[in-house]
């Protein structure tokens, strides 16, 4: 499946929790659409858990401050 028809479905869901169960519903199908769309790029092997914890500038900061 690709990543636009998967992509509508997930605005469709939205938009069904959001018409019949109100915006309480709507953010939880956002957030829980979230939380699995993240599980599902580690499963992938597309995220490593390392991505969330690296700094911006990776190691060049703290190896820039030994040097001097």
């Amino acid at each position: 499946m690709s990543i636009a028809v998967t992509g509508l479905i997930y605005g469709m869901t939205c938009a069904f929790a959001g018409y019949f169960g109100g915006f309480g519903a709507f953010v939880l199908v956002a957030v829980l659409g979230a939380i699995g769309y993240i599980v599902g790029r580690f499963a992938d092997g597309d995220l490593d858990p390392g991505d969330f914890f690296r700094s911006r500038d990776g190691d060049r900061g703290r190896d820039r401050d030994r040097l001097r």
